[in-house]
């Protein structure tokens, strides 16, 4: 067994299903306006956020890692101005995320190792989870200053040893 992949991809999970519970807190504290509010002309909304990172999640994980067909339709992320409820967006982010932490979890460190295409890409399994994760903490903290705007107080996003602390 490699135990320098077994760390890789339980980190990843890990990153993955933590950062879904910060998006969970986000939401808990959000209107269904709130949701599809945008900050600006130039911003996108908490809504289209997770729009995007389901799509994301899927073109690169489901599709890239696991083989599944690539459904993705990237501008209508952008695009949308309303749609679904939070909880509706929240629970088929975490369906996509359960998928791609089976998909990752099944993976032998020797099956990362070929490049496969991605959009206008090509990278091997390694970097696309890399890519994925970091992607997903990217519009979470994004989702998060937004949260933090909007409520002005902290989320407590660190468990209860750091209440007296700014996130």
């Amino acid at each position: 067994m490699d135990t320098t992949h077994t760390q890789f991809t339980q980190a990843a999970v890990h990153f993955l299903r933590w950062n879904l519970e910060r998006i969970t807190v986000c939401l808990g504290e959000l209107t269904e306006q709130e949701v599809w509010q945008r900050p600006n002309g130039s911003s996108n909304s908490v809504g289209n956020q997770l729009l995007h990172l389901s799509g994301n999640i899927r073109q690169w994980i489901h599709n890239g890692i696991g083989q599944l067909p690539d459904v993705r339709e990237r501008d209508t992320e952008f695009a949308a101005t309303n749609g679904p409820t939070g909880q509706e967006l929240l629970a088929e982010l975490a369906e996509v995320i359960g998928t791609a932490v089976a998909i990752i979890e099944q993976q032998e460190a020797s099956s990362l190792h070929p490049e496969r295409p991605v959009q206008a890409y090509v990278h091997d399994g390694n970097y696309i989870i890399l890519h994925v994760v970091e992607h997903f903490s990217y519009h979470t903290g994004q989702i998060i200053f937004w949260t933090k705007l909007l409520r002005d107080r902290d989320l407590h996003l660190y468990g209860t040893e750091n209440l007296n602390q700014t996130n």
